[in-house]
């Protein structure tokens, strides 16, 4: 939906730019034209995430969506950011002569813009809400980048609208250039969270405190574990976490019953966190005297 209405918008915005001779106008259509690319990036997200793990990708392709939405990012800095940016700077020193004629298609154009964003930014959070958590717990990468983009569309063309107003009613481009301005830097501003956000979950994101603190207690909570040495979770996808956990086992374990216990946390694991569904157990057996060392130093670790 999000790129249907960016696509429609795109060319009305160019045309009406271009007739009217609005930078304000032409930096929307450069911002549009970003969106749209971006909606294909996102739409490339989605699918490539979904295929299943194989030998070459053992883990999965969870992490496709935070690649694609870093592309995103970049696509929103440079063909939205910085051209917007441009064409202010280039309406100050040249200026920028509109006629009246130019003015309405401009303010028609960008009317029902906006009205197009704001339907397309109320179904995405729409979407948000269907998932529970709000904003500040949106975890899907694809669907945070276009809320993000259909509310900086609506402010961008909110700006537009004002700056091109002015324009009209003073006789001054600094308005219209200002407002360009404005854009360029409210999208520079919105790329660099996203690709911050993009970034972290690619070089290996953990999860979130909460999920990791019931995880770990969990983990404490069952009869055969002494102690929780470590505890290591990894965003591998939207919906996949990895989770390591280097555990010390009450002492008077024999191996098979060691392994029957691992086999029951895991499982205890995955049922309580479904997410969590890479699942990897380093587990120790020191003797008491020397529980206070750390397993590098006893070299008694074990894997299971």
């Amino acid at each position: 939906m999000a790129l249907a209405a960016n696509l429609v918008i795109a060319v009305a915005k160019a045309v009406g730019g271009v007739l009217a001779g609005s930078p304000a106008l032409l930096s929307e259509a450069a911002h549009s034209v970003a969106d749209s690319l971006n909606e294909v990036f996102l739409l490339a997200a989605l699918r490539r995430s979904r295929r299943p793990a194989d030998t070459r990708h053992p883990f999965g392709y969870g992490k496709e969506r935070f690649f694609w939405s870093l592309l995103a990012a970049v696509g929103i800095f440079v063909m939205g950011g910085c051209f917007s940016v441009f064409q202010g700077v280039e309406a100050l020193r040249n200026g920028a002569e509109e006629s009246f004629s130019g003015y309405v298609v401009g303010l028609a154009v960008l009317g029902v813009a906006l009205v197009a964003e704001g339907v397309s930014l109320l179904r995405a959070l729409h979407q948000v809400r269907g998932q529970g958590g709000g904003l500040a717990g949106l975890r899907d990468p694809a669907l945070r980048t276009v809320v993000a983009e259909d509310a900086t569309a609506v402010l961008g063309v909110t700006l537009a609208l004002v700056g091109m107003a002015l324009h009209m009613v003073t006789g001054q481009v600094v308005w219209e250039a200002s407002a360009s301005l404005a854009i360029g830097v409210l999208l520079v501003y919105v790329a660099f969270r996203l690709g911050r956000d993009a970034r972290d979950q690619l070089i290996g994101e953990a999860a979130d405190p909460e999920l990791s603190g019931r995880i770990r207690a969990l983990l404490r909570a069952q009869p055969e574990i002494d102690s929780v040495e470590g505890l290591f979770t990894m965003q591998m996808g939207l919906d996949s976490t990895l989770v390591a956990a280097r555990i010390d086992l009450v002492p008077g374990l024999d191996s098979e019953r060691v392994e029957e216990v691992s086999v029951r946390i895991k499982r205890s694991l995955t049922h309580t966190f479904p997410d969590a569904d890479q699942i990897f157990l380093d587990v120790t057996d020191r003797p008491a005297d020397r529980a206070h060392e750390s397993p590098a130093a006893t070299g008694e670790r074990g894997g299971a």
